[in-house]
């Protein structure tokens, strides 16, 4: 399928690995120019060189942390206008809700809402004036089905999402268009993390726990990146003109309801 955004711009946010490298892949794959960006600077410019020779795109890498004021500033001159935003953070430790105080809380909505408000906040206003443009924020599954040992992250998403609700339909009669994904289990760092956590608690090894992990999701395996950055790319594409404020769950079928 012609996804019709060929020739646009657009950033995607921690994209040197993981669920931000898939969506950029698919993006480059559709004819976008990117400007890429993540904390690491040899990991970022490998990651544009091996995308832009790939897909033969322009790619621009930034090392610069995104959650920051001066990240983000950073990460803004290099784009200019974008047709595409992709906002993605790393999300914030594992823990247990007696332990986090104020400060953990503040990083934590900083990092996984702020963020992507910011940056909405400094591209779409450019994108309502040309009448086009698209947003993916990467929130979480824990946004529908909370997981208890990641109440930072279920918190600030939350907050993230109620706050598309309400803009995403402020902005869609300009013909932009911002939807939300919320992955769950997919082959990445995030989680080799939490089952390195499973394994140093119950006393098994990383495969074990892995293999636990996938026994409670119908699919019976993680997500890949690549299929979830195809996602993203249908989300950014003209076809997509009529999805607003939607929340997508890639999770494997792993949250049991019938709506």
């Amino acid at each position: 399928m012609d996804l019709g955004i060929k020739g646009r711009r657009g950033l995607v946010c921690a994209a040197s690995k993981g669920l931000g490298r898939g969506c950029a892949e698919a993006l480059a794959e559709a004819g976008v120019d990117l400007v890429i960006n993540s904390r690491t600077e040899a990991e970022i410019t490998q990651t544009a060189h091996e995308i832009a020779d790939r897909y033969g795109v322009s790619v621009t890498p930034v090392a610069a942390d995104i959650t920051t004021d001066e990240g983000r500033a950073k990460v803004l001159a290099a784009v200019g206008q974008a047709d595409i935003l992709v906002t993605n953070a790393g999300g914030p430790p594992p823990g247990n809700w007696t332990d986090w105080n104020r400060d953990d809380f503040i990083r934590a909505i900083d990092a996984n809402m702020l963020s992507a408000i910011a940056l909405m906040q400094a591209l779409v206003p450019g994108m309502i004036e040309r009448g086009w443009g698209r947003v993916v924020n990467i929130t979480s599954a824990s946004v529908r089905s909370p997981v208890s040992v990641l109440g930072l992250s279920n918190t600030a998403r939350a907050g993230l999402t109620g706050f598309v609700a309400g803009m995403s339909r402020q902005v869609a009669p300009h013909g932009v268009v911002v939807n939300n994904i919320l992955p769950g289990i997919h082959a990445t760092d995030r989680a080799d993390s939490l089952d390195r956590g499973v394994a140093s608690q119950k006393g098994i090894d990383m495969d074990e726990a892995r293999h636990r992990r996938e026994a409670t999701i119908p699919a019976r395996t993680y997500g890949r990146p690549e299929d979830f950055g195809a996602t993203c790319a249908f989300l950014c594409s003209e076809q997509a003109r009529f999805i607003i404020g939607q929340n997508i769950l890639l999770d494997g079928g792993a949250l049991n309801a019938t709506i």
